[in-house]
């Protein structure tokens, strides 16, 4: 029994994208292009692609990263998949702490670009927070100016 596949179609509306963003993300290498995709024929996809681009669409959303930064995102996840994989196969201490070494330096990066999106976030929430504050300050020193003056 085979894996089910989708047309390019089909992955765009299960991810709530368009087609031409998928092949955007397979030019600029986001997404590998499927492997038995022929000039001419329809790009076909399986559960694993759909699982990436789900993943690859939740991150820019949600951090609102560049194409580039949503690049390093994706290289660092997939450095710690391939550093999983060397786990099951390592016993050895040493080998097994210089794999926890190099995850560590991954997490980081890609810690550091979830911070800067937050301070960045932080930082306009307190722009706005300040512009609120000074709106509603002057609409009550509109609403003291009228009541001292009187109806009209």
């Amino acid at each position: 029994m085979s894996e089910r596949t989708y047309r390019i179609g089909e992955v765009a509306e299960l991810v709530g994208t368009t087609p031409r963003t998928i092949r955007y993300y397979e030019e600029v290498g986001l997404l590998a292009p499927p492997p038995e995709h022929e000039k001419g024929r329809h790009r076909t996809y399986d559960e694993a692609d759909v699982r990436r681009l789900q993943e690859l669409i939740r991150l820019r959303d949600l951090l609102g990263v560049s194409l580039e930064e949503l690049g390093r995102l994706v290289e660092a996840e997939e450095a710690r998949a391939v550093l999983r994989e060397r786990w099951q196969h390592t016993a050895a201490d040493a080998d097994r702490r210089a794999i926890l070494e190099q995850a560590v330096g991954h997490v980081t990066a890609q810690l550091a670009l979830v911070r800067s999106r937050r301070a960045a976030l932080d930082g306009l929430e307190a722009e706005l927070a300040d512009k609120l504050e000074r709106i509603q300050g002057r609409l009550a020193e509109l609403d003291r100016l009228t009541s001292a003056a009187g109806p009209a």
